[in-house]
């Protein structure tokens, strides 16, 4: 992989006149980007045409979950709009998970499910009700995801390892909740710097205000590229 597309820059904004703005800042090798949902709030499937216009790779990470007919024609509609992957949420289920791989492996878009957010500790996991702890939760899920055809995971850097082992083959293992050393985790609960993120197996590293709010966006979302070079 092209290092530049080890690192999708979340465009975490509130409208599609920031979210160019700081693209502008990123510079040239910006190679992903995540549109998420504040983004999409406001600025809608336009945001995925606009982007692709610009000839960058677009993540709609809008975590998809509800009945399965529901999410497979959601899918067919941002993957139509140029998504070149989509989330949904692991814990919809097998027939979800299936039927968002078929709307959008028709028109080569990826699914990445969402295991566990990495906003969520073991505290607040058994909080909702949850018995086992988030990393034998993402075990679980991820073997549902590659049963059901998901062309990867996301999952935080604590639980790369442990998906690249039971996936090595092309899975992909997205990671968010990446923090440089000194960062402030924010409402992030289950971070890793870089570095070791790409080391226990993470394929691309989701990465939002470290970079966006940086003093420098273009030099510190370089540094990210780079690492391990």
């Amino acid at each position: 992989m092209d290092v530049r597309e080890r690192v999708i820059v979340a465009l975490d904004v509130a409208s599609w006149e920031l979210a160019e703005g700081l693209i502008g800042r990123l510079g040239p090798d910006l190679r992903w980007v995540k549109v998420g949902l504040e983004l999409f709030s406001q600025a809608g499937p336009q945001a995925i045409t606009r982007l692709k216009g610009a000839g960058l790779k677009v993540m709609v990470d809008l975590k998809l979950h509800d009945i399965p007919q529901t999410v497979s024609r959601a899918t067919a509609q941002l993957a139509s709009c140029g998504a070149d992957a989509v989330t949904v949420h692991a814990q919809g289920g097998r027939p979800m998970l299936e039927a968002a791989v078929a709307a959008a492996h028709g028109q080569g878009t990826k699914v990445w499910a969402v295991t566990v957010l990495t906003s969520l500790d073991d505290q607040l996991w058994g909080e909702i009700g949850y018995q086992d702890s988030p990393e034998t939760s993402v075990r679980r899920l991820a073997r549902l995801a590659r049963a059901a055809g998901c062309d990867g995971v996301v999952a935080s850097g604590v639980e790369a390892k442990m998906v690249r082992q039971m996936a090595p083959e092309a899975f992909d293992i997205v990671t968010p909740g990446i923090r440089f050393s000194g960062d402030d985790p924010g409402d992030q609960r289950r971070t890793m710097d870089p570095a070791q993120a790409l080391l226990a197996g993470a394929t691309q590293l989701v990465i939002g205000r470290p970079i966006t709010a940086a003093a420098d966006p273009q030099a510190r979302l370089r540094q990210a590229q780079e690492v391990g070079l």
